[in-house]
């Protein structure tokens, strides 16, 4: 009897933000790992999604947009993003078809063209007519045009994955889906529902970390802190009377139930972290990994 052979690889989702990186990690495990906003930079980790199916795993990375840092927590994303790309087995430039297309090595600043290739993913293309459509394919001929949203033409990114991938025994078991705890997607989900109910600026102030996580009481007990970096930021996210705090912790505890399968008990506080943004120990802390450019 003859094996199948298997392929399994590492692909790095890459590009700026707001291209659709994190809604293609969402589309392509069947799960929502990573958090999806129209606010920019809502990426702020590298979040990983296994898929299995059809002989080939593909360890999937999302990635924080290339964006040109402005304090140290964009430095420590950048850094994640870059050392996502020089982990590649195989690169997806995804870009917003929408706007006007820039090659994957200007976009990311790369002094040197990435070992891995890169294949370009031309995204949102449901919000294009019939002529902006052709005008993408010519810029680049071997682009595949995609939804994630829609799911429309993902079969054919698969395809081309599949094809550049190498020929490897499966990385994890085939029914793993992530490989980070599930108290990570819980933060990132209190995160998601604080960019979806607050203003504009005052979201990218906000990180979330969990302080306790009881995985054998029932419900769940999470108790979750939301770190700001002024007073007055703090009294925005409780509100008057509680109010803004109480709907944000219903919304969230709502998505983690449906994340874990089981009730929850979200114990939900905020606390002032001054300027945590630009400083080196609490940006690692927070879990957003090294500021400094080690390369």
């Amino acid at each position: 009897m003859t094996e199948v052979s298997t392929r399994a690889g590492f692909v790095t989702f890459a590009g700026l933000p707001n291209a659709g990186k994190s809604t293609l990690l969402n589309r392509l495990t069947g799960e929502k790992l990573a958090i999806t906003s129209p606010k920019a930079q809502s990426t702020r980790h590298r979040v990983v999604g296994i898929r299995t199916a059809d002989a080939c795993q593909m360890v999937m990375l999302d990635t924080p947009g290339l964006i040109e840092p402005r304090d140290l927590l964009h430095s420590a994303m950048r850094n994640a993003a870059l050392a996502a790309v020089r982990d590649a087995d195989v690169i997806v430039h995804v870009v917003d078809a929408t706007r006007p297309y820039i090659p994957f090595q200007d976009a990311a600043s790369l002094e040197h063209k990435p070992a891995a290739p890169v294949i370009v993913a031309f995204n949102k293309i449901d919000l294009l007519d019939i002529q902006r459509r052709a005008s993408a394919s010519l810029q680049v001929p071997d682009a595949v045009l995609i939804s994630a949203t829609s799911g429309k033409n993902v079969d054919l990114l698969v395809r081309a994955i599949t094809g550049l991938l190498p020929e490897n025994p499966y990385f994890y078991p085939d029914d793993e889906i992530s490989t980070q705890p599930v108290r990570f997607f819980c933060a990132e989900f209190v995160r998601e529902t604080a960019l979806e109910q607050l203003g504009d600026e005052l979201p990218h102030a906000i990180a979330c970390e969990i302080e306790e996580f009881r995985e054998n009481s029932s419900p769940l007990y999470i108790r979750a802190v939301i770190h700001v970096e002024r007073d007055s930021q703090k009294r925005i996210v409780i509100g008057a009377n509680g109010q803004q705090i109480k709907k944000l912790g219903r919304t969230a505890r709502q998505k983690i139930e449906r994340f874990v399968g089981q009730p929850v008990y979200l114990d939900l506080w905020v606390k002032v972290l001054p300027n945590w943004r630009k400083n080196q120990n609490a940006v690692r802390r927070l879990g957003y990994g090294d500021p400094i450019d080690r390369a």
